[in-house]
């Protein structure tokens, strides 16, 4: 009996392993299904907005009023105008035996800044002087000559007036006797003739006197120029010897040349030996990015931040040409300069473009050009998230950014860099 359970239960059963084998692969099947759905739930789940610590960004509100175009120069620099400037030359070539005034002093009319020497400049002066003596000393000698042989003249000539005059009067008395009839008119004729005579050589004396005056003047006044050039080439000498003394004719502060000089070097005559500039009369150059500067024009107001005080000034000059971009904007100072102000001293500066009536404006965001649109994050009311919204923006200044279209008045974007965040669309604020 039991044999014959063991061969009942020992009967294979293929329908069985057939049902089996179905059933797992619906169950698969579903499980595939089960595992599709949910991958492509899933995948169309939105991502978690980030959270942003908001005391990292930095916001700014729509605001619509007046707005200032503005241009920045942030390396600039004091340094003198073309009126303020002294370059001293070297009066001759000479040697530098002492310097009495470094770079940074302040320096009058009266300060010596360095002594030069030169021998043979002080031979020239030695031979000018003795040239003006010998020039004046012809003179002199030339003068007593001349009047010695003046004076002979001038007594030939009044021997003649005396006889010319005694015998204008013996004619005139013959003539009344002549006509009395007490003289014979051949005596009268005799008289006549002598007087006549007399008078020509009268008049020949007054000639000669006056052309011999003439003369004496042409002769002292060639001797006369003789001096004058002999004095003219003195005081050259004399100049350039009192300059061999390096004095500024303007009070300012002496600056450093490119080249200094040194004690013991020799300069040839024109050699720049110190410069001395006006600290009252400076300007700014401005170093402004050359996009930027197209728009500049000479006279637009300007504020320069000495970084110890600002100073109103106008544009006086835009250099044409572009050194790494940018271009130098010179402007002239409106105003007095703060204390410690010198050559070379670093400064700000903005200039003034347009005044801009009624328009949207915000803060200049960190990354955006002018005339563009922009992706901007626009906080939401509650100011716990912000939304990316674009924004067409129009003209910029310095600091603000006129707005055309995407935000109203009153809202809140974020001007912060937030290209980490490209690829989200919402953000969340805590």
């Amino acid at each position: 009996m039991a044999s014959a359970v063991s061969r009942v239960m020992d009967i294979a059963r293929p329908d069985l392993k057939q049902k089996r084998k179905r059933r797992l692969l619906v169950w698969a099947g579903v499980a595939v299904v089960i595992l599709t759905v949910a991958a492509v739930a899933v995948a169309r789940l939105k991502p978690a907005a980030p959270t942003v610590d908001r005391s990292t960004i930095w916001t700014d509100t729509a605001k619509r009023g007046p707005m200032i175009r503005q241009v920045r120069g942030s390396t600039g620099s004091l340094v003198p105008r073309e009126d303020s400037i002294e370059l001293i030359p070297a009066p001759t070539d000479a040697t530098v035996v002492r310097i009495r005034v470094l770079p940074g002093a302040q320096v009058t009319p009266n300060t010596i800044i360095m002594d030069l020497a030169d021998p043979e400049l002080e031979q020239k002066l030695l031979d000018a002087q003795l040239a003006v003596k010998a020039a004046e000393a012809d003179y002199k000698s030339m003068q007593a000559q001349l009047q010695s042989t003046l004076m002979d003249k001038k007594t030939a000539a009044a021997a003649v007036n005396a006889d010319y005059t005694q015998d204008q009067l013996q004619a005139q008395t013959d003539e009344a006797l002549y006509k009395l009839g007490v003289i014979s008119g051949l005596a009268y004729q005799k008289s006549k003739n002598t007087a006549d005579q007399l008078t020509a050589q009268h008049h020949l004396s007054i000639q000669q006197l006056e052309v011999n005056q003439k003369a004496i003047e042409v002769q002292l006044a060639s001797a006369q120029t003789k001096i004058d050039q002999a004095k003219a080439l003195l005081a050259l000498y004399q100049k350039q010897s009192q300059e061999l003394q390096v004095r500024s004719s303007i009070t300012g502060t002496l600056a450093p040349l490119a080249t200094p000089v040194q004690v013991g070097q020799h300069v040839a005559a024109g050699t720049s030996v110190a410069e001395v500039i006006q600290r009252d009369k400076l300007k700014a150059a401005l170093q402004i990015a050359e996009t930027q500067a197209r728009d500049i024009q000479i006279g637009q107001p300007a504020t320069i931040d000495t970084h110890n005080g600002t100073i109103p000034g106008h544009v006086i000059r835009i250099d044409p040409s572009v050194v790494n971009g940018t271009r130098t904007v010179d402007v002239q100072l409106d105003g007095p300069l703060p204390p410690g102000a010198v050559p070379q001293l670093s400064v700000d500066g903005t200039i003034d473009l347009e005044h801009l009536n009624d328009v949207l404006y915000v803060g200049r965001p960190a990354l955006g050009n002018e005339n563009s649109t922009l992706s901007l994050f626009k906080l939401d009311a509650d100011g716990k998230g912000a939304t990316r919204v674009p924004v067409r923006v129009g003209r910029a200044s310095v600091n603000n950014i006129q707005v055309l279209e995407g935000l109203k008045e009153g809202d809140s974007v974020i001007l912060s860099d937030m290209s980490r965040y490209d690829n989200v669309d919402r953000i969340r604020l805590d």
